[in-house]
């Protein structure tokens, strides 16, 4: 095992957008904010941000590339969530209305008789 001299000065980027999707499953949001800070740091590094932008970051972001399209699932699925969770408080509230047919499933959008 390495010394703590060996350890990187930041997390590896891979880490931190696998902590990340996890911490976003868990509604993590502590940890989510402190990923947060992270991120932000690291896109300070960057060239276009006026950072020195090393190679090792370009490396790492070709690496996490399969760890960001889980990440992106997650915060998909999140948005979605999100989306009902905001109608059903919208109906909670009494600020949506729906009919008898609507609240069946019926969205009027079909063609022909309405039977699937």
């Amino acid at each position: 095992m390495g010394s703590p001299m060996d350890l990187p000065s930041r997390p590896v980027l891979k880490d931190l957008v696998r902590d990340a999707s996890s911490a976003l499953a868990r509604l993590d949001s502590v940890r989510l904010a402190e990923l947060a800070a992270s991120c932000e740091a690291l896109n300070r590094e960057l060239p276009e941000n006026g950072g020195s932008g090393s190679a090792d970051l370009l490396d790492e972001a070709r690496e996490a590339l399969r760890e960001m399209s889980i990440f992106e699932r997650v915060l998909d699925a999140t948005r979605g969530n999100m989306r009902v969770i905001e109608r059903l408080a919208e109906l909670r509230e009494g600020r949506v209305e729906y009919s008898e047919r609507q609240a069946k499933g019926w969205r009027g959008e079909e063609g022909g008789s309405g039977e699937h």
